[in-house]
């Protein structure tokens, strides 16, 4: 799985007809555990560095997670 900008994630996989496109990972993995079908999907991401960079980068600059936002432990 890669990052591009102007796209989002993109995965890919040889059991998927054509690449699978979201915003973030959580849409792409939902994504893929729909196109697939079967009762019990196992989805794991590899991520590559531009994916990697993306991903880290949302998660230093984005929202903070919730039960730590505020808390004095």
């Amino acid at each position: 799985m890669t990052y591009d900008p102007a796209r989002g994630y993109v995965g890919r996989s040889g059991d998927l007809r054509q690449p699978v496109t979201a915003l973030s990972l959580g849409g792409l993995r939902a994504k893929v555990e729909a196109l697939m079908m079967p009762d019990e999907v196992i989805v794991t991401l590899h991520l590559d560095k531009q994916a990697r960079l993306e991903r880290d980068r949302r998660r230093l600059t984005g929202r903070p997670r919730p039960g730590f936002a505020g808390t004095s432990a």
